[in-house]
């Protein structure tokens, strides 16, 4: 595979920094930033992380919204592709701040879920009027290795929903809540419902620490009437439950059944990390949980995803830190395989098919000319073979005849075809 096509069909995972302030009762910083470089002090070492951007401590939401290129993650699921992004980190580091924001209707305190979702309906106003659109949502959460509909009104499917796998949609949740909306403010009704029925609970180091993974998934269908090309592309986005140390978050009871469970699925995330940048691994665990087998598309599949690695600034979360930093430095040698999800119109498919006959004409024309030559000089090094100097003639019109047409494979195969 050429450089070209290696580029072309590998994106890496993009991975970014986001620095919590110091809250009240906290007093000292144990990391410092450049643009792309988060520097942490712990145990008497130092540590140099680069990522695709940092985002200190004065970084608006807007400033991480447009820094982890929401905008274009919208356009890109215009474009046919599948696009996620999630934010990872220990419990109080502020995911949730970053991917829902303190009001999800504020233009000022939003997070990058209601601002991606402003973007891809704009991205839609914006397209040409032959393209006819048509959006829907799901929203649900992973409790305890359970998954539930957060959009189920009835509450008749919350329990235990089962993820299954499609070899054209790829990886999905059954029977889970699919609703349409037309445009922003009902897609953010849909979530808020959600929102309303997420697990949350009061921990030693936050009033309303998420007890579950949240996935929202908006997929955006779309035919142009004029040619009848149809495509697909999916935007997921994630806020994962932070990793807890029970001696700080005084868990006890149902909640420190949550922190297990919640521990172990985010273990589970580390391992598929670890496999997939390992490459004497050929086994990646998807199934260890069901995040990782909802993420199976986002990491290492058909995706180009996101990464905000949330952390805390202060010397007393300097080891949780370290270790949230090495996860997103290691996520950042994760390559995915983006394609665009396109069904094209049976005149595309046509012209398509005359064009791969046209090339394969062109192929057996040059090799029947090969099989001449071969022969040719076969019968000079042994005249009692075959005289085939009088076909001369013959051979050079047919080697004349092989000189490509348009949309043929040149001379010499597609291996020495270096064109777009």
């Amino acid at each position: 595979m050429s450089m070209k096509e290696n580029e072309r069909d590998h994106a890496a995972v993009s991975v970014y920094c986001r620095i919590r302030p110091l809250r009240i009762d906290e007093h000292t910083s144990a990391i410092t930033t450049d643009q792309k470089v988060a520097l942490l002090s712990h145990g008497g070492e130092e540590y140099s992380f680069a990522f695709d951007r940092v985002f200190d401590l004065d970084s608006s939401q807007s400033d991480v919204f447009n820094g982890v290129r929401g905008a274009e993650s919208a356009r890109d699921v215009l474009g046919g592709y599948n696009a996620t992004i999630f934010a990872y980190g220990q419990t109080a580091s502020g995911k949730t701040h970053t991917m829902e924001g303190a009001n999800i209707f504020d233009p000022t305190t939003r997070g990058i879920v209601p601002r991606s979702v402003e973007a891809l309906f704009q991205a839609c106003l914006e397209a040409p009027s032959e393209v006819e659109f048509a959006i829907k949502v799901s929203f649900v959460e992973i409790y305890m290795e359970r998954i539930r509909d957060l959009l189920d009104a009835f509450g008749q499917k919350r329990t235990n929903l089962q993820i299954r796998e499609d070899p054209n949609s790829g990886v999905y949740v059954a029977g889970c809540t699919e609703t349409f909306v037309t445009n922003q403010r009902e897609l953010l009704k849909c979530m808020t419902g959600g929102l309303q029925s997420r697990a949350t609970a009061a921990t030693g180091m936050n009033e309303g620490s998420s007890r579950s993974h949240s996935v929202l998934s908006v997929t955006v269908q779309q035919r142009n009437t004029e040619t009848d090309t149809a495509r697909v592309g999916k935007l997921v986005l994630v806020d994962l439950a932070g990793s807890e140390m029970v001696r700080k978050t005084h868990a006890a009871g149902q909640q420190l059944e949550e922190a297990k469970v919640i521990n172990k699925s985010l273990s589970a995330l580390g391992q598929v990390i670890n496999a997939l940048t390992d490459e004497k691994k050929a086994h990646v665990p998807y199934r260890n949980s069901k995040l990782t087998r909802m993420l199976q598309d986002s990491l290492g599949g058909n995706a180009k995803t996101a990464l905000i690695v949330a952390v805390s600034a202060s010397t007393e979360n300097s080891a949780e830190t370290l270790s949230t930093l090495k996860f997103g430095h290691r996520a950042k040698a994760v390559k995915n395989k983006p394609k665009i999800n396109e069904r094209k119109s049976f005149e595309e498919l046509t012209a398509l098919l005359h064009k791969a006959e046209a090339a394969i004409d062109m192929q057996s024309t040059y090799i029947t000319a090969l099989e001449l030559q071969v022969a040719a000089a076969a019968g000079r090094q042994n005249p009692q073979i075959c005289n085939f100097e009088s076909d001369a003639d013959s051979m050079a019109t047919i080697l004349d005849s092989s000189t490509p047409r348009e949309g043929a494979p040149p001379v010499g195969g597609w291996g020495a075809y270096d064109g777009g």
